[in-house]
């Protein structure tokens, strides 16, 4: 499994419609084969930081994933969304468990 954890700080003025972007990647990219998982959070302290948790089956999927015309979109508008530097992780995983509360 791949997994990208991703942080976008986003122009306050600009929020809505980021907002707006993302909904629309998160929705399709949710839709397409081999993603485990794909969500956006805005960060508790800061409505204007934006949190992506990406699950890929593999890296093949991820690659498809970026080929995409929802992902090349995002892509194309986020220059202009954003106020500061990406902040993007991969994690190769192995092991996957649930941990109990």
């Amino acid at each position: 499994m791949l997994v990208i954890h991703a942080t976008f700080p986003i122009e306050p003025t600009h929020r809505d419609r980021a907002v707006e972007q993302m909904r629309t990647l998160a929705e399709r990219s949710r839709a397409e084969d081999g993603i485990v998982d794909y969500r956006v959070t805005t960060d508790i302290d800061d409505p204007t930081l934006f949190r992506f948790v990406e699950q890929y089956e593999s890296e093949a999927a991820f690659e498809a994933h970026v080929e995409t015309d929802h992902f090349r979109d995002f892509e194309a508008a986020l220059p202009e969304l954003l106020d500061g530097e990406p902040d993007v992780t991969r994690f190769d995983v192995e092991n996957v468990s649930d941990v109990e509360l």
